[in-house]
């Protein structure tokens, strides 16, 4: 009877990351490992858990567990500054999506029927769309940053806040957590109808802000590390060392061309729409193309 904490032993001894066949675990994972709802994006994945500072992402055909510096937990700041620096959390992305448009393997057609969320037609209209606002935002990036902070960001604060005050009134919560999440749900309103009335010149400095000290911060703790030597970076040193030294570059050019930067951002943010529009047409043509053999198979029943 083997369990997957059984292969993490070497995780203490420096190793960056193991992949555990998922046939070598014979039992399933205690009460200990909790679903993740934010992670780095990785190509394969299909759900990612953690346990203190352990993180596996789960493929396929094996869990692929590392050892995060930090618990997010515990020291969210300090995970996000170590563990996920805007770069790299910007840099997996895109690769995740490139290796989506380009993977071949899938599960056989009848798992994955069962489990697709949209058939294939809603892929394909959904990636057309993102597309489109993908175009329109690597061609009008100032345009879109001001209909994001004075729009985009108020509305979804208030949506998020409605959806807190309604919860209590779908659902059979004690009375104690309903009236938690009425005062959040109030207080998440009143900052949502705040922000529509903030100018748009602190809407600029309140990001610039977030953003030099996220990679400042990102910057010196991924440099110090470096500095240490190889031993320090087991996740790997010369990427680790690339990561800082351009988020030093950018955070100090967030103070020399604000305008520029948050230029490039929105532009990277239109690059990735688009080719998360990408992926969905093509992930939607190829669900057509594997329901096609099933379509015909029960046709000639």
């Amino acid at each position: 009877m083997t369990r997957l904490d059984d292969f993490l032993e070497p995780l203490d001894r420096g190793i960056w990351e193991v992949a555990v066949p998922k046939e070598t675990v014979t039992e399933p994972l205690d009460t200990g490992w909790k679903k993740s709802p934010i992670n780095v994006p990785s190509p394969g994945t299909i759900a990612c858990l953690r346990k203190g500072r352990f993180h596996v992402h789960e493929t396929e055909d094996e869990w692929r567990v590392h050892l995060d510096r930090y618990d997010p937990a515990v020291h969210p700041l300090l995970h996000l500054i170590d563990d996920a620096p805007l770069l790299l959390m910007i840099s997996d992305t895109f690769m995740t999506l490139v290796a989506d448009t380009k993977r071949t393997g899938i599960r056989r057609t009848a798992d994955l029927l069962k489990t697709q969320r949209f058939i294939w037609h809603e892929q394909v209209l959904a990636g057309l769309l993102l597309c489109l606002v993908g175009i329109f935002i690597i061609s009008n990036p100032f345009s879109f940053f001001r209909s994001l902070v004075e729009q985009i960001i108020p509305l979804t604060i208030i949506c998020l806040a409605l959806f807190l005050l309604v919860r209590p009134l779908r659902t059979r919560l004690p009375e104690r957590y309903q009236a938690i999440d009425i005062s959040r749900g109030m207080g998440i309103l009143g900052a949502g109808i705040f922000a529509f009335f903030l100018p748009l010149a602190l809407w600029i400095l309140l990001i610039l802000g977030i953003l030099a000290a996220w990679m400042i911060a990102s910057a010196a703790m991924l440099l110090f590390r470096v500095a240490k030597g190889r031993h320090a970076v087991p996740e790997g040193f010369y990427s680790r060392m690339v990561t800082g030294i351009v988020s030093l570059v950018l955070a100090v050019l967030l103070f020399v061309s604000p305008a520029g930067v948050i230029g490039l951002l929105v532009w990277v943010l239109g690059d990735i729409t688009l080719l998360l529009g990408i992926t969905l047409c093509i992930n939607g043509l190829r669900l057509r193309r594997w329901m096609n053999p099933v379509t015909a198979g029960e046709a000639g029943r």
